[in-house]
């Protein structure tokens, strides 16, 4: 019976039901992203009720609405809740997204976006700007820019590491990873305990309490350029997954795609951190749970992966500012809820990896 459920899966007509079973999750997750978006908007300190938040929105569109909104409700949806909501989008779609291409290229489920160091060098970055007491902006940028060198030499050294290259990756990114964050602890022992550690420990938390449209304007569009290559590329990863030697038959360099993904999932990364904080576990748990959702087939993983991580950490971010009026760091709230997956995940539940 098994054998035949399979055989009638491999037919062109089983193909075309995937397909569009495939879409349609993909339809749904949309849907239930707009849906979040337009929840997010009436849930906090000061509620805005959908019908003022669309006519908030059409007036800021240029639309002749006449106001019937208050003016501390037209602040509170442009100046405080859209930019942070917008930001929670595309942390959540970066970091998923960068999960997916690592899992893709490793071929390991256990990959995850900080595996080459980038989050570990962001967090280093941050915490010296801080340490040295540098305005917002270049304590994202030096976490940026951080995050990005530190990947430039995992990739030199894995250069020089004998036996599998991917291999040698990995363990380059291990190791300066540890270095990266014996760095932050060192910062974290010499900074003022008063002022500064408080700063630093907040921040390496994760959190988008703070979020305003400088930092939106600081990530889109690194965030925008890594997920468009990641989503053009998403049928080169299903041919990484066959070997090097089917991919070059199929007219694939792999070496090239492989480089490729990795860099755009490495920007992405940084891009996210840098703005966000270190938020774990997202990168992890979003591409399998798409997985068992959408299937294995990049051409739709990883956009459910995108979808499915904007709505999750939309999701963790209203937990975040409903639950307590200080906001609870989202990195707290993430680790919470992968965890336990984690957990699952290694007992044997999930089906095993299929690329």
């Amino acid at each position: 019976m098994r054998n035949r459920q399979k055989t009638e899966k491999d037919t062109p007509l089983g193909a075309e039901a995937a397909q569009r079973r495939h879409r349609a999750v993909l339809v749904i997750l949309a849907a239930a992203l707009i849906l979040c978006l337009l929840l997010s908007f009436t849930l906090g300190r000061y509620p805005v009720p959908l019908r003022e938040l669309l006519g908030i929105l059409a007036a800021k569109l240029g639309l002749p609405v006449e106001p019937f909104w208050t003016r501390q409700m037209e602040l509170a949806v442009w100046n405080i809740r859209l930019p942070r909501v917008l930001l929670s989008v595309l942390v959540g779609a970066s970091l998923a997204a960068a999960g997916a291409g690592f899992q893709g290229v490793f071929q390991n489920p256990m990959a995850s976006p900080d595996v080459l160091g980038a989050s570990a060098g962001a967090g280093f970055g941050a915490a010296l700007a801080l340490l040295l007491d540098l305005s917002n902006s270049l304590v994202t940028l030096l976490a940026f820019g951080m995050s990005l060198l530190t990947v430039a030499l995992v990739f030199l050294i894995g250069r020089y590491v004998k036996g599998d290259r991917l291999v040698g990756l990995v363990l380059s990114g291990i190791i300066i990873g540890s270095l990266c964050q014996s760095a932050t602890s060192f910062i974290k022992l010499v900074a003022d305990p008063t002022n500064k550690l408080p700063q630093i420990t907040y921040w390496l938390m994760g959190s988008l309490s703070g979020a305003s449209w400088r930092d939106v304007r600081l990530a889109v569009l690194p965030m925008l350029l890594g997920l468009a290559l990641l989503l053009l590329s998403r049928w080169q990863i299903n041919v990484l997954t066959m070997g090097d030697d089917e991919a070059r038959s199929l007219g694939v360099n792999a070496p090239r795609v492989r480089a490729r993904i990795i860099l755009c999932s490495t920007l992405l990364t940084a891009s996210a951190v840098s703005v966000s904080g270190m938020i774990g576990w997202v990168g992890l748990v979003i591409p399998h749970m798409m997985r068992r959702i959408a299937g294995s087939d990049y051409r739709y993983l990883m956009g459910a992966s995108v979808l499915g991580g904007g709505i999750f950490l939309l999701a963790v971010d209203n937990l975040s500012r409903t639950v307590s009026e200080s906001g609870i760091p989202i990195g707290i709230l993430t680790a919470f809820i992968g965890a336990p997956f984690f957990i699952w995940l290694i007992t044997g539940r999930v089906d095993h990896y299929d690329g």
